[in-house]
């Protein structure tokens, strides 16, 4: 199995020091907490004291994962106002933030399926009640498991 394919394969001529997906992806949401922010943010969490709070980290720290989230286009600011009150900003999960979700899930599943203690937890799918899991196809539907994934380089425009 040749996992690197085509110019790929030499890895003496090419580095992706400063070029991987995974790199930039990790540099930006690589800490704990932005992963859990991101959690929260999927299950409806929108204020910032809740966020400090489910997460379990300073308000300081918050405030800085939130505005990394956001300045990403993760997370979306959103204003809102209580009644007799100022008027405040919540966060709400971008189209990029959703499409996002996948990764935190498969965190999920690998650890519940990984690490010791009590799983009780489940993905499900609210159509029909069944399990749900994380999976790779490809764009014509197979199921791709990791021995039959390849990585080359896009065909340029």
């Amino acid at each position: 199995m040749t996992f690197l394919q085509g110019a790929l394969a030499d890895r003496e001529k090419w580095s992706a020091v400063g070029q991987c997906a995974i790199e930039k992806t990790m540099a930006v949401v690589g800490t704990k907490s932005a992963m859990l922010i991101m959690r929260e943010a999927y299950y409806g969490t929108t204020r910032f004291d809740d966020f400090a709070h489910r997460v379990g980290i300073t308000k300081a720290a918050t405030s800085a994962r939130l505005s990394e989230l956001v300045e990403l286009g993760l997370l979306a600011r959103r204003p809102y106002q209580e009644p007799g009150q100022r008027s405040r900003e919540e966060y709400v999960l971008t189209e990029a933030g959703i499409d996002f979700m996948p990764v935190v899930w498969a965190l999920f599943e690998w650890g519940r399926q990984h690490l010791p203690g009590r799983h009780r937890l489940r993905l499900t799918h609210l159509g029909c009640g069944a399990e749900a899991g994380v999976e790779i196809r490809c764009t014509e539907g197979h199921l791709v498991p990791p021995d039959e994934l390849g990585m080359r380089l896009a065909k340029s425009p």
